[in-house]
């Protein structure tokens, strides 16, 4: 009953830390590379609401880029992750930018057409920030399995001789 709950547990975290790390990602190309948050600096009321209208239409579009761009890169290193149960921060946040770096690199055209990041400083800090955020909600916590190579104290507890039975007591066969 516990493997099942595992499992189950496991089928919602991963998608769920995935959309959390597109939204991380695409949060640093908004208000980092597109300074989206100029737009709500307006004079007039009418141009703050306007600002606010192409704030929401183009973050719908980044994160629906995003996702169709690094779903199948990023997914390698989660399959591995969870295959493996590595519950390490660095390894997460290199696998955002890795995924980030490659999925930018697989997509970007050659001259005139915009991709949806083109300075690679913030390429490195959204797959950073995704893979840090994936890493919070569903890494720390990955593999089905326990992992198999534990600390040295587990692995030396796991060797230590069973416990003497009380005096007084027959031994057990």
């Amino acid at each position: 009953m516990d493997n099942l709950f595992r499992l189950l547990l496991r089928l919602i975290l991963v998608p769920l830390g995935y959309l959390a790390a597109v939204v991380a990602g695409s949060a640093v190309i908004l208000v980092g590379e597109w300074r989206i948050g100029t737009l709500f600096q307006a004079g007039t009321p009418d141009e703050a609401a306007l600002g606010a209208f192409v704030a929401i239409v183009v973050a719908g579009f980044v994160l629906v880029l995003l996702v169709s761009m690094m779903w199948l890169v990023a997914a390698v290193g989660i399959l591995f992750s969870e295959l493996f149960a590595v519950r390490s921060w660095m390894f997460h946040a290199a696998n955002g930018v890795v995924s980030a770096w490659i999925g930018t690199q697989l997509f970007a055209s050659d001259a005139e057409v915009n991709a949806a990041a083109h300075d690679p400083f913030y390429v490195i800090a959204a797959g950073l920030a995704g893979g840090l955020v994936y890493w919070l909600v569903a890494g720390s916590s990955a593999g089905f399995f326990k992992p198999v190579l534990r600390s040295a104290a587990e692995r030396a507890a796991r060797r230590l001789p069973p416990p003497e039975p009380p005096a007084g007591l027959p031994p057990a066969a």
